[in-house]
């Protein structure tokens, strides 16, 4: 029996925290051994019962940033992703991103004749004659999954789109797939609804070796709401000028600019900029 005290998720469920799972999460970060053991050290300390997940997070952020603002960044890629809202446009972009930094010809926002009805469609990705129709959802919180009912509505979707497209010449040697991308995380029931007609099912931590994040990191992908040195409000200005990656940020450095930054607090992000872009 676990001697560590039981602590809330974000879906109200309750577990004995795991000071493993911190030290695993700090590491991933990049953060150095002797830093991760002192942070989780104390964040141990001062977990008790009842302490939410998000409490032990904010601690473990709060400690980081003091003594290393990029690895700060990247440890708190999952709650970053929650601030790409309150609309889903972002999310959609940064989905847009992601997929075209892994080799696919990307279009955003599209509206595609059906069959039956014409739907509107996030991301349309095509790559080597495949093309997939997708669908973000996207969640304010973590304990919001996306339940049977999304690939329930996007297979019907899909095959609506499909249907129509394959009589036309241009798609005579193009497969057609349908993909659900969350932020978050699938019911069990969404997930083998999914697999079993034939969607791509994407998530935060699924499938394991590809999941959302996976696809992050490995590319360095990180959205500019991970930026430490800039508040929510000019991470949202930055957004609505439809930047989403840091790796857009620096290329577009001028948008600090427009929203107002100091030289010192422009340098400043610039910094954290450079030492979560490496390439």
């Amino acid at each position: 029996m676990s001697s560590h005290p039981l602590i809330e998720k974000a879906s109200g469920e309750k577990q004995p925290f795991d000071p493993e799972k911190l030290r695993s999460s700090l590491q991933r970060s990049g953060t150095s051994a002797s830093l991760v053991d002192e942070i989780t050290e104390k964040v141990t300390q001062q977990v008790k019962p009842g302490t939410t997940t998000r409490e032990i997070y904010r601690q473990a952020f709060q400690m980081l940033r003091q003594k290393k603002r990029s690895n700060a960044a990247r440890y708190s890629l999952k709650t970053a992703m929650m601030e790409l809202g309150p609309t889903g446009y972002p999310f959609e972009q940064f989905v847009g991103q992601v997929l075209a930094h892994h080799g696919f010809d990307v279009l955003v926002g599209q509206v595609l004749q059906g069959k039956c009805v014409t739907h509107e469609v996030d991301v349309v990705a095509t790559h080597n004659h495949t093309q997939y129709l997708v669908e973000c959802k996207f969640y304010n919180s973590q304990g919001k999954y996306a339940s049977v009912q999304v690939p329930l509505y996007v297979r019907s979707r899909v095959n609506d789109i499909i249907e129509f497209r394959e009589k036309f010449p241009e798609y005579r040697e193009t497969r057609f797939f349908g993909w659900v991308v969350t932020n978050t995380r699938f019911t069990e029931d969404a997930l083998n609804y999914g697999r079993c007609a034939g969607l791509h099912m994407l998530s935060w931590d699924f499938p394991q070796e590809k999941s959302l994040k996976s696809m992050v990191e490995s590319l360095e992908l990180f959205p500019v709401t991970v930026l430490t040195s800039l508040s929510s409000k000019q991470k949202q200005q930055i957004l609505a000028s439809n930047i989403v990656l840091c790796r857009q940020l620096v290329e577009n450095s001028q948008v600090l600019n427009e929203i107002g930054l100091s030289k010192s607090k422009k340098d400043s992000v610039m910094k954290e900029l450079e030492s979560l872009v490496s390439g």
